[in-house]
């Protein structure tokens, strides 16, 4: 005689485990949108230097307080005494010895060394760029 096998009946899936899952698999894409946002405010979109007057040096903020300041790139020619547009050009600044260094040189001619980056984190700062070090023109 043939035995037949019965079925084994299918667990249902709680409710628990499958919230558990949904909560798992969001926070994960949460995480990669995160990475992925953090590699686009780190990486460098260009570096160069930019030299002029520094004309403003602060420190801003309510919560979160950041190095700002203005360096005008524009201005009446030393060689031929032609009259230049007058450019400003924003800065953040991240590190507290650089912004002792630009107050100290504040309405001198300096050379600014900076990075801009794609985007930046709201505590970083006002502008997408960030100046790496200062030197005095002479």
């Amino acid at each position: 005689m043939e035995t037949l096998a019965t079925p084994t009946p299918e667990l249902p899936i709680s409710k628990k485990s499958k919230w558990k899952k949904i909560s798992l698999w969001i926070g994960l894409g949460l995480l990669v949108i995160w990475f992925i946002y953090y590699l686009i405010c780190g990486l460098a979109y260009s570096e160069g230097k930019r030299s002029g007057i520094l004309i403003k040096v602060s420190r801003k903020g309510y919560v979160f307080k950041t190095y700002e300041g203005e360096l005008n790139s524009g201005g009446i020619s030393q060689g031929d005494g032609t009259i230049m547009p007058n450019a400003l050009f924003k800065f953040s600044v991240t590190d507290a010895t650089v912004f002792k260094k630009l107050e100290d040189l504040q309405g001198k001619k300096v050379v600014l060394d900076y990075k801009q980056v794609m985007k930046n984190f709201f505590w970083q700062g006002d502008t997408d760029y960030f100046i790496k070090e200062v030197k005095e023109v002479k």
